[in-house]
């Protein structure tokens, strides 16, 4: 019986993985096909997003510091979303990784899953997530794995060596990718503490939440669609996680729900994107929105993007500052740690725009229950 949900588990991924190379305008699998109400909501304005130059931030420069908390704070109350320049991460290194994505995704699927994901691991190869999902699935592939801020240097190195020795080179860039986009995570984590205006004894409040983090990489392969207006690269949602960086390239794709319409993020080639997770929304006490974000698809070109998900250690547990919550008179959510809340996006819920309250129902409900 166990072999049997390995097969089909491996079968789905197969399956999935397939359809992608097999594409014909006569058949559309129904399984990537989204509902009409999310398609016809369509996107016909560029998002006039902030793009903040950290390099005052970055050498402590007071005045450049304030300038652009107050750009964040802006952006986050309003949707969550902007971009950073001069952000202190090269961008040559960045081209590097994202030719090693490129060349993973351009490999025989024989070779891909060597690293398949197993079933109820969010770590290893996988395609459309066809392994948790039955329907409206993402028109992508996907190579996820963790980071380890207090970990080995070679874990990230060794989850590419166990596809073969041929790959060692791109897992020491990965790596390199990961302890650069840890150590701007938490410079973020400062300057979002900073235009949340806690201070005293609450400095580096978020920092300390995150000094032994176990975060989420992951390298997204959008393919060319034959029907683009039937599916997404990825759905509407919010992150469940705290901060997301992107890196993507110039294709496009990238859409933000602000003021009630669907607007589209133009590339910058320097920039990274930053979103706010469901995680730091509950940690600034609801002050900031988690960012609700999709991804299109198009028939011309295929799309790449490296993504790191900064995370706490599983049993971490995780509250906003008091003085935020006794600024706001109110505490907003429930303390949580976040081996909670992934194990709701895994086994309860598929992640969307309703996880964070839907998640805090849950653990009050399970919490009350247990008591």
């Amino acid at each position: 019986m166990e072999q049997m949900k390995k097969s089909s588990h491996e079968d789905k991924t197969i399956e999935s993985a397939m359809i992608f190379d097999q594409q014909t305008n006569d058949h559309f699998p129904n399984q990537f096909i989204w509902p009409k109400d999310h398609l016809s909501q369509t996107s016909t304005e560029k998002l006039n997003e902030k793009v903040i130059d950290l390099q005052g931030f970055l050498s402590h420069d007071k005045e450049a510091t304030l300038h652009a908390a107050n750009l964040v704070k802006e952006s986050c109350i309003s949707h969550g979303f902007f971009q950073v320049v001069n952000h202190g991460v090269d961008l040559d290194m960045l081209a590097l990784v994202q030719e090693h994505g490129h060349a993973f995704f351009k490999l025989p699927l024989t070779e891909k899953l060597k690293c398949k994901q197993k079933e109820g691991s969010v770590v290893g190869f996988a395609s459309g997530h066809a392994q948790r999902f039955r329907e409206k699935l993402p028109w992508k592939e996907l190579l996820t794995f963790e980071y380890h801020e207090n970990g080995p240097d070679e874990v990230v190195a060794e989850f590419f060596n166990a596809m073969g020795t041929q790959y060692k080179e791109t897992g020491l860039i990965f790596q390199k990718f990961c302890r650069t986009m840890n150590k701007l995570a938490l410079d973020l984590l400062d300057l979002l503490e900073i235009s949340l205006g806690v201070d005293g004894h609450n400095h580096n409040y978020y920092r300390k939440l995150y000094d032994d983090a176990v975060s989420i990489v992951r390298c997204n392969h959008y393919p060319q669609c034959n029907k683009p207006d039937l599916t997404f690269g990825v759905g509407p949602h919010c992150d469940p996680t705290t901060l997301t960086i992107l890196y993507q390239d110039l294709v496009g794709g990238l859409e933000v729900f602000v003021d009630n319409k669907w607007k589209s993020v133009q590339p910058h080639r320097d920039a990274l994107v930053i979103n706010i997770g469901d995680t730091f929304t509950a940690l600034s006490n609801g002050k900031y929105k988690s960012c609700l974000h999709r991804v299109s698809v198009n028939s011309l070109s295929p799309r790449l993007s490296l993504v790191f998900f900064l995370c706490p250690k599983g049993d971490r547990e995780l509250k906003a500052p008091q003085e935020l919550v006794e600024k706001d008179g109110k505490k907003e959510y429930p303390d949580f740690t976040w081996g909670e809340f992934l194990q709701f996006t895994q086994k309860n819920h598929r992640a969307d725009e309703n996880t964070l309250q839907l998640f805090t129902k849950w653990l009050l409900t399970s919490k009350n229950h247990n008591a």
